[in-house]
Order: structure tokens, then C-alpha cells, then sequence
């Protein structure tokens, strides 16, 4: 058991923020019931039931209602909480200040990235100058973007720490793939920011989040590092689709929510800051292996069962440098082993 609440409370308690900057004031966050977007919320919304400072309202951009309504149960008006539904390309002006915009609405599978790549590219680059135009509309004081290590595209071309990638690194991404609709919708999204810090004034951020994940994804999530963990639990072989040869860095969630805040309150316009966690590089068979050797029961073995088809980026080696980030007073929490502990024990409920 794995309680997000308790774990949010605590960053709210402990975290080094400039808190007093969004007291009183009013932040939106896109993509709310997601996971990264949910937990930025929690953990404002945890701060405001500390009753440390004058109320946060924090404004949830979602897709669904209802559905919101669901995942925000344990919250209401009394704790700062509004709601707003609509797509991030269409969603309805909201009314009165907006102060800060915390941008995180994206699609996440890989799957849909390939079989609906025009609303993936939509969601991104349309969806993130809506967000912009409102920024601008509304004076707002920060905006932070959460975009993605696949910016990057392949990164290195061998894997290893020799040659870490610093924000101006940014690799090849074959624009007449498919699944390019994620990263190049990325790039573009974050061209957006800059082209809005630039002409506009906006002061808009970038983050570009390694691979996140840890307690809060829903129990059907079908990325890798899902399928790895109930796999474990299951006590059944993990079943890779590739090589497992791509190397990269992964951040958990609560340090990703940390690094938004972090670049949202003392970031430069207009700039780029990579969020991982050093510590977590390796190559996806690694990872899996790591994750087998967690399994609560009897052994797990991990198998290469190699589909030219699965919607899976090529291989790629992605090695973050994180000082830039680190010189705003960020650090990770978190390895890989600790992030997978706290996973399994939030999905065995």
C-alpha cells in the first residue's frame, strides 16, 4: 500500500519553493488527471490544507468531468479546487487571473502516438499555443511546459556517460515516421514557448522530463514500465518487444513535479531544462532485469521477443545532463530501485 496523499503532504512540508509567490495567486494545470499534472495538483492543494500561507486556487484543465471529479475526490472548493473541462486545443476562456500555467496535457502511449499521430500532433503544437495565447491574454507572472527527453530523438550513438546531453544537443528525429508526431510535436511545441518569450514577452519555460513514472498511474497503464512491474507482482516473465538495447535516465514523479516548480518560479524565458535523475541510466534490458529481480515471489525472467511492429521509438541513447536544472537548486530523489518499490506498492494496492 502506497499512499500518493501522504507522499504529496510531505513534499508540500519539505520542499525548498518560493511558496509565497503562489499564495494568494491563481495556477492552472493542463492535463490534471494525468500523472504528472495530478500530482502537481496534490501536492498544491496538500500545501493549501497545511494552512501555511493565503490559499492557492489551483484551476484543473481536464478532458472529462466526471472523470475528474473521480480522481479529485478527496478534494473540493474549501481546499482551492476548480475545474474546467475541455481539450487543450478548444478548452472554454477561463474567467478572471491566471497567474501561473503548469502545461503538462499530452497523450503518453505509444499506441496512439501511431494510430492517431494528427490528434498527437495537434494535442502538442495546438494545444500549447492555446496555452501560450491565454498566458499572454492574462499577463501571466510563469509558464512552465513539460516536454520530453524525445526531443532528443536518438541522442548518442553509442550508449554510455561520455558525452551527457546538454540542452543544445538536440539529436535527429526522422520527421516521415509516424510516431515522429510525439517528438516533433514536442520540438514544436517548445519552439512555441521560445517564439512567445521572444515576440510576445511570455515567460514561458521548458523542462524537458526524462521518463517518469511511480505511484499514481492507473492500473492499466500500458507503457513499458508499467507492464514490467505487474509483470514482477504477477510473477510472470517480462516480455520485451525490442532489443532493450536503448539506454536513457528516468525521473519519478515527485522529483518531476519538484523540477516544474523549480524552472516555473526561477527559470529564464524562453529556455530549456533537462529533469533525470543520473543515477537511473541504463538500458531497458537492464532496467527490466532490475525490476525482475524485485518480484515478491518466485523468479521472473526476461525475454526478447523482438516485434518490428510495436510502436516503440528506434533505439536511442539518451544521457541527460541536468546541471542547468541543478544550478536553479533542484536535485533528484530517487534511483530506480526506490522509484520501482514504490510503484509495485502503490499498483498491489
Amino acid at each position: 500500500m502506497f499512499d500518493i496523499y501522504a507522499e504529496s503532504r510531505a513534499l508540500a512540508r519539505t520542499a525548498t519553493l518560493s511558496w509565497d509567490r503562489l499564495e494568494g495567486r491563481r495556477v492552472l494545470i493542463t492535463g490534471a488527471t494525468g500523472l504528472i499534472g495530478f500530482a502537481c495538483a496534490r501536492l498544491l492543494l496538500e500545501r493549501n490544507r497545511l494552512g501555511a500561507g493565503r490559499q492557492t486556487s489551483v484551476l484543473c484543465l481536464v478532458r472529462s468531468e466526471e472523470k475528474a471529479r473521480e480522481v479529485f475526490s478527496a478534494y473540493g472548493d474549501t481546499d482551492g479546487l476548480e475545474l474546467i473541462a475541455g481539450s487543450v486545443e478548444d478548452f472554454p476562456w477561463p474567467g478572471g487571473p491566471i497567474d501561473y500555467i503548469v502545461h503538462t496535457a499530452c497523450p503518453t502511449a505509444s499506441k496512439f502516438f501511431a494510430e492517431h499521430p494528427v490528434e498527437t500532433a495537434d494535442a502538442l503544437v495546438l494545444g500549447t499555443r492555446r496555452v501560450l495565447e491565454l498566458a499572454r491574454a492574462k499577463g501571466s507572472a510563469g509558464v512552465v511546459y513539460a516536454s520530453s527527453m524525445e526531443a532528443y530523438g536518438d541522442g548518442n550513438a553509442e550508449p554510455g556517460l561520455e558525452n551527457l546531453l546538454d540542452e543544445g544537443q538536440v539529436g535527429y528525429v526522422d520527421p516521415l515516421r509516424v510516431r515522429s508526431c510525439y517528438p516533433e510535436g514536442k520540438r514544436m511545441a517548445e519552439q512555441y514557448c521560445c517564439a512567445y518569450a521572444s515576440e510576445y514577452g511570455v515567460p514561458a519555460t521548458v523542462v524537458r522530463l526524462a521518463q517518469t513514472f511511480g505511484p499514481g498511474i492507473p492500473q492499466t497503464d500500458g507503457r513499458l514500465f508499467a507492464m514490467c512491474a505487474r509483470s514482477a507482482l504477477a510473477g510472470q516473465d517480462i516480455v520485451l518487444k525490442t532489443t532493450g538495447a536503448s539506454t536513457r535516465m528516468y525521473l519519478y514523479t515527485a522529483d518531476a513535479v519538484s523540477a516544474l516548480l523549480t524552472v516555473l518560479l526561477y527559470g529564464e524565458p524562453g529556455t530549456a531544462y533537462n529533469a533525470a535523475n543520473p543515477a537511473t541510466y541504463t538500458s531497458v534490458r537492464e532496467m527490466a532485469e532490475l525490476v525482475a529481480g524485485l518480484a515478491p515471489s518466485h523468479p521472473v525472467d526476461v525475454r526478447c521477443e523482438v516485434d518490428p511492429a510495436a510502436p516503440y521509438p528506434p533505439e536511442h541513447h539518451l544521457p541527460l545532463d541536468v546541471s542547468r536544472l541543478e544550478a536553479l537548486g533542484w536535485a533528484p530523489t530517487h534511483d530506480l530501485t526506490g522509484m520501482y518499490r514504490n510503484l509495485m506498492a502503490y499498483l498491489e494496492g
